[in-house]
């Protein structure tokens, strides 16, 4: 996949098959436009373009934009249109001039000036330029000024798969992890370097790795105890993933921290990724530590169950 960081590092092509989204996520609604863009560009002998946009609209635009939390992080989100086979990828630095353009802006300086568009798919309820003013009807009207051919996919078709990145934030950020794998086609993932905590999973004789994620917009669910599938340099490993503040010893700041089950490795300073295959039980504050010991066993036991039961 080609990848152009911003529109002056964007080749013209001679028949470009274009969509245009955030595509937090890559999730299955998504991924029903992505194979409707690739059918087309195939039958057209077109190249597939995907358009998006960081930071996330709403981070620039919106009241609310701290509280935004994200289901892919910027490179995630190019990983997951790699995988889905798009040819071209063009982020469009999202800035508040940016948002000021309007949709016959949008359109002769990003799809026709640069891109050179031929046909464009758009989902039913997509929405471009200022004030989101521009949508289907717009380029129906005008799609002879234009000079290229423009495909609406069906409210029925995308309401088939009846997801948004909105639900699956929401599924989340209430733990429930297997809906939201569901909803994206995979498992949820969090990756993040490992640093030194407070050491006290291994003085409960259960070592943890204590993960620090890379980007801080990106979505952590709820806290709670998790089965997880880890990612090492390639090699995959069973754990159990503890989200939350350790009330039991008196914790105060949010850790994520794994136990990786048959692992015994200095990874201070590595990569892991994180994959949640199931809910196992909220935060809870023990009486004593010896109680915790005795629930995390449980929780080891749940977990290898999970897991060998569940991709």
């Amino acid at each position: 996949m080609n990848i152009a960081c911003g529109p002056e590092q964007f080749r013209q092509l001679p028949n470009a098959v274009v969509t245009s989204g955030t595509f937090d996520g890559v999730h299955l609604g998504h991924q029903k436009i992505l194979a409707r863009l690739h059918e087309v560009a195939r039958t057209t002998g077109g190249e597939s373009v995907v358009i998006t946009y960081f930071p996330h609209p709403r981070m620039v635009v919106s009241a609310d934009s701290q509280a935004l939390k994200l289901l892919s992080t910027l490179d995630e989100k190019i990983q997951l249109l790699a995988a889905q086979g798009v040819d071209h990828l063009l982020v469009i630095p999202f800035t508040r001039d940016f948002s000021l353009l309007s949709s016959e802006e949008f359109i002769q300086k990003i799809l026709l000036d640069t891109i050179g568009t031929k046909t464009l798919v758009i989902g039913y309820d997509h929405r471009f330029g200022r004030n989101r003013e521009g949508g289907f009807e717009y380029l129906q009207a005008n799609a002879d000024r234009y000079g290229f051919e423009i495909e609406e996919i069906p409210r029925q078709d995308l309401d088939r798969v009846a997801v948004s990145s909105t639900q699956i934030r929401a599924a989340l950020l209430a733990g429930q992890v297997q809906p939201a794998a569901q909803y994206l086609g995979r498992h949820y993932s969090l990756t993040g370097t490992v640093v030194k905590g407070r050491q006290l999973g291994r003085m409960l004789g259960y070592p943890t790795a204590n993960l620090e994620l890379h980007e801080d917009y990106k979505l952590i669910p709820a806290d709670g105890v998790y089965a997880v599938r880890v990612g090492w340099k390639n090699q995959g490993f069973g754990g159990m993933l503890s989200i939350g503040t350790n009330p039991t010893v008196d914790g105060t700041h949010r850790t994520i921290e794994v136990n990786i089950f048959d692992f015994d490795h200095d990874i201070y300073g590595e990569k892991l990724t994180l994959d949640f295959v199931a809910w196992l039980r909220g935060q809870v504050k023990y009486d004593s530590l010896e109680v915790l010991i005795e629930q995390i066993g449980r929780d080891k036991t749940d977990s290898l169950r999970v897991l060998s039961t569940k991709g």
